[in-house]
């Protein structure tokens, strides 16, 4: 059993990194472009938050045997936290204040739950505390593609929504599913059961309208893309989007 939950756990370390990573193509666009044009920077400063807050949870004195979940979620903070800081650097007057705001609000709601949970918790109240924060944001990083799934259906087309991202947030969310269940931790298992399921729906869509993409129509300029993808009506190259960020 033990060698199992170490075994899912590094596939989820791996697939999870592959997720963070997959929005480098939309930062390669905005650095050589010096503009964030229509992307939006939110979904970076909630995937920090919640990484932060995971990364925090897995920590032995928090939630023992979880230090897989800090590590990939470490590593995540860090890669999240150079997109929110390169978003800033490129992003308009109005944009930039608005995510340093969001980001200011990130380390406001991180830093209260570090410290309630380190100076006034102990032992299974401060592994609750954390470990509710921790489920509730990553549920809400994994609802973020919803958005997409919604204009895939509208759309019945499968332009903007990539067969190995879905795949790979598939992959990811079942890996720390079964690492949750294995240890028998509800807070990893039940927010990546969801995502698993998200990503069950997403490869469905994907096979239902596969062989309309790029054949319907677009969508209008009022839909807007999750995770960092812009309004497609205002890319000039649809193929080149970024792709939503996920973690354990």
């Amino acid at each position: 059993m033990d060698v199992l939950h170490f075994i899912f756990g590094v596939f989820g370390n791996a697939t999870a990194l592959f997720l963070f990573l997959a929005p480098t193509i939309t930062f390669k666009r905005i650095v050589m472009k010096k503009s964030t044009e229509q992307f939006s920077g939110l979904p970076y400063v909630m995937t920090l938050l919640n990484c932060l807050l995971s990364a925090w949870y897995g920590l032995p004195f928090v939630s023992p045997n979880n230090i897989l979940v800090s590590t990939i979620n470490g590593t995540g903070a860090v890669i999240e936290s150079i997109y929110v800081l390169l978003f800033i650097i490129y992003a308009p007057k109005r944009e930039k204040a608005k995510i340093l705001g969001l980001l200011a609000l990130v380390l406001t709601v991180f830093g209260a739950v570090a410290l309630v949970s380190l100076l006034a918790l102990h032992g299974k109240s401060r592994k609750l505390c954390c470990g509710l924060a921790a489920t509730i944001f990553s549920i809400v990083m994994y609802a973020s593609p919803l958005s997409i799934m919604r204009m895939v259906i509208k759309t019945k087309s499968v332009e903007f929504m990539p067969f190995f991202l879905s795949l790979f947030v598939f992959l990811c969310g079942t890996s720390w599913f079964i690492f949750g269940l294995l240890g028998r931790d509800p807070f990893v298992a039940v927010p990546n059961g969801f995502g698993s399921g998200l990503g069950a729906v997403q490869l469905i869509l994907y096979f239902i309208y596969r062989d309309n993409k790029g054949v319907s129509k677009k969508p209008s300029p009022e839909e807007s893309l999750e995770m960092g993808i812009s309004k497609p009506n205002q890319v000039k190259q649809p193929h080149s989007n970024g792709a939503p960020d996920t973690s354990a």
